[in-house]
């Protein structure tokens, strides 16, 4: 029987990877093992910037929704507790598109915690 060499598998799994490195600068997409590398860095960077866009989107909607409550006459934490108190289960996405978008809908909600809390 005869002997099956690894050349073919080896230039398929070469190829992925440059083709992955397109557009990189010089050997990082010309090289198989510079390419490699770097190819193996920009996925696990882009997996952590996909846990971290999460993150900083929470972070704006609490920082639009903090604005739009102060303009209310209350900080962000009240506003929230007030919210729960009054049995709103709203998302912060929600609440700070209502912030930006529907000032009158949200001062409702503000008045609603505010008449909680007292």
């Amino acid at each position: 029987m005869a002997r099956i060499k690894g050349g073919l598998n080896a230039k398929k799994k070469h190829n992925r990877v440059l083709k992955l490195a397109k557009g990189y600068r010089g050997a990082r997409s010309k090289q198989y093992r510079i390419a490699k590398q770097s190819v193996m860095r920009a996925l696990a960077s882009s997996y952590a910037g996909r846990k971290e866009r999460k993150r900083q989107f929470r972070q704006l909607w609490i920082a639009r929704i903090n604005a739009a409550a102060r303009l209310n006459g209350l900080s962000y934490s009240k506003f929230m507790y007030g919210l729960k108190l009054a049995g709103i289960e709203m998302n912060r996405k929600m609440l700070a598109e209502m912030a930006v978008n529907d000032a009158d809908g949200f001062t409702t909600l503000a008045e609603l915690a505010k008449s909680k809390l007292a």
